[in-house]
């Protein structure tokens, strides 16, 4: 016998957002300038929303891009965003951009990250990072949260690994909250076996979290910054963040040769 299953409806689609969003009726109402009464009716299934209502809601209400192509074909609408390989050629033009960051970044380490922190490229500077790591670790793809906590990986060089390790649990939730990518929350109960409990972030550090690494010429005091593409359409490229490391003291610039 053939077990149906029954498709995901938009509207309730769309009240799941509006709750993870944390915002009532009423907020999204006031946000969007669409009625609550239009909105009930959406969300109950009573009204069936235009295609350019279910994106001027996912946009108030932050959805990623490929979360707005799933309302769509809930609604019976075709995908809007598409979703290229990043090795696909009409993406080369932002890839080739992207990776002349990286080298301008040089002589400091810079990596180009998914959205599930998986390196898609990085200059030559991150070698430095790099030594002493399983070779098992660096098999594309290289995931650099698994990386920086496993025992074969960074953390028995980190010097401040449960500050190092509470930084990227928050990031993994935070970034989880927004997606709610399983990926997303399977990547945090990751970071949290490998650390052996949930580590947590100190709010007094100081004015900015530094990695401290332990390496053959000296103790590594890195901090770092992350940009990515505001004006992204494509579900690939919105994901990706470049991720930029600077030295948090003399000691360090002096190390890369600065």
């Amino acid at each position: 016998m053939t077990t149906l299953v029954e498709s995901p409806q938009v509207g309730p689609m769309l009240r799941s957002w509006r709750e993870r969003r944390r915002f009532s009726q009423q907020e999204l109402s006031n946000l969007s300038t669409v009625s609550t009464r239009h909105l009930s009716r959406v969300e109950t299934g009573r009204a069936h929303p235009t295609p350019e209502m279910i994106l001027h809601l996912a946009d108030n209400l932050e959805v990623p891009l490929r979360e707005r192509n799933r309302l769509l074909l809930a609604a019976g609408y075709a995908p809007r965003y598409s979703e290229q390989s990043l090795d696909d050629g009409s993406l080369a033009v932002v890839m080739d951009g992207l990776r002349s960051l990286l080298d301008a970044h040089l002589p400091y380490p810079a990596v180009l990250l998914d959205d599930h922190w998986d390196v898609v490229d990085a200059n030559a500077a991150i070698g430095v990072l790099l030594a002493d790591c399983a070779p098992e670790l660096l098999e594309p793809p290289v995931n650099v949260v698994r990386l920086c906590l496993h025992p074969g990986g960074l953390a028995p060089r980190i010097e401040n690994l449960d500050e190092w390790a509470g930084h990227l649990h928050h990031q993994a939730l935070s970034r989880a909250a927004r997606t709610h990518d399983p990926r997303h929350h399977e990547l945090v109960a990751e970071i949290v076996r490998l650390h052996g409990g949930t580590p947590r972030l100190d709010p007094t550090l100081g004015p900015v979290l530094s990695l401290r690494l332990r390496t053959g010429d000296g103790v590594l005091r890195l901090f770092s910054t992350s940009a990515q593409l505001t004006t992204a359409t494509d579900v690939a490229l919105e994901g990706l963040r470049l991720e930029t490391f600077l030295p948090a003291d003399e000691t360090t610039r002096a190390l890369f040769g600065r």
